[in-house]
C-alpha cells in the first residue's frame, strides 16, 4: 500500500482527500491511500511520517516554508521560490518540490488579459512567494501587501489610485475560508472596476467575501479550485516519476 496525504492546520474541509479518492477510483488504483493530517506543530512531521509510513505528502498553510528545515533535497524551483507544497519520501530521504506555481500559472493564463500588467498580492507567506514568482516570469509587475511595517506595501497605504492602477488582485491569505466566511482583506473595494481580475486562492466557499465584493464592482473573479486541481495532478506525477 502506498500512503499519501496533506499536512496543515484546520483540514476538516480540505480539498485534497476527496480529489485523490476520486482520482484513484477513476484510474482503478486500489493500492493507494490519501489522508488529511492536521499538525499542531511542524515538529510533529517526523513522527507522522514514521507512524503512517508515508510515501509522499502535500503541504498547506501554514507549513510551506517551515517544512524546509526537515528536507534532505529540494528541486531548483522550490529553492528559488523558497516554498514547498509537495514532498516525496524515498529511501528515507525527504525531497521537496513546488507544484503550486504550475497550478497558478496554468489557471491564470486561462483568464488573464493584455491589460493586466500590474498586480497586488495580499499576504506574505509561502503561497505569496509562489504567486510572485509566477507573475514575474510572466512579465507582470507585482507588489506584496503586508500587515507589518516592513519594506512591503502596507494595507493602510492602499488607496483608490493604487487599486485602480493594479488591475490584477490576488489574495493568498486564508481570510474568508470556511467557516470564517465573513472575513476578507481590508481594501477599498469600491475602486475595483470591470477591468480588474481578482483571484482568490481560497476555494471554500467557492465565492469568498473578497471575490463577492470584487464581483459586485464588475471584476472578473476566479477562486482557487483550478489551481488546486492542477497542482494536485502535478504532485501525483512527481510521486510516480
Amino acid at each position: 500500500m502506498r500512503n499519501y496525504g496533506v499536512i496543515g492546520k484546520s483540514l476538516v474541509h480540505s480539498f485534497s482527500p476527496q480529489y485523490f479518492k476520486d482520482k484513484f477510483n477513476a484510474l482503478s488504483i486500489d493500492d493507494c491511500s490519501y489522508e488529511a493530517f492536521e499538525l499542531f506543530s511542524i515538529d510533529q512531521i517526523e513522527e507522522l511520517i514514521r507512524n503512517k509510513d508515508l510515501d509522499g505528502f502535500n503541504v498547506t498553510i501554514p507549513y510551506k516554508q517551515s517544512i524546509i528545515k526537515y528536507l534532505d533535497v529540494m528541486s531548483p524551483i522550490a529553492c528559488e521560490i523558497n516554498s514547498v507544497n509537495t514532498v516525496t519520501v524515498k529511501n528515507g530521504l525527504l525531497c521537496g518540490d513546488n507544484t503550486d506555481y504550475k497550478g497558478f500559472e496554468s489557471s491564470l493564463l486561462r483568464h488573464i488579459q493584455s491589460h493586466h500588467k500590474r498586480a497586488l498580492i495580499f499576504g506574505t507567506g509561502g503561497s505569496s512567494r509562489t504567486i510572485s514568482y509566477v507573475l514575474k516570469t510572466l512579465g507582470i509587475e507585482c507588489t506584496r501587501v503586508s500587515q507589518s511595517n516592513d519594506d512591503l506595501l502596507n494595507y493602510n497605504q492602499l488607496n483608490p489610485k493604487i487599486i485602480q492602477s493594479h488591475q490584477l488582485l490576488v489574495n493568498t491569505t486564508p481570510l474568508g475560508t470556511f467557516p470564517e466566511v465573513d472575513d476578507c482583506v481590508d481594501i477599498p473595494y469600491s475602486s475595483i472596476t470591470d477591468n480588474h481580475l481578482c483571484y482568490d486562492l481560497v476555494y471554500n466557499p467557492k465565492e469568498s467575501l473578497f471575490l463577492a465584493n470584487s464581483k459586485s464592482n464588475g471584476a472578473t473573479i476566479v477562486n482557487g479550485l483550478e489551481m488546486l486541481a492542477i497542482q494536485a495532478d502535478k504532485s501525483w506525477e512527481i510521486w510516480n516519476s
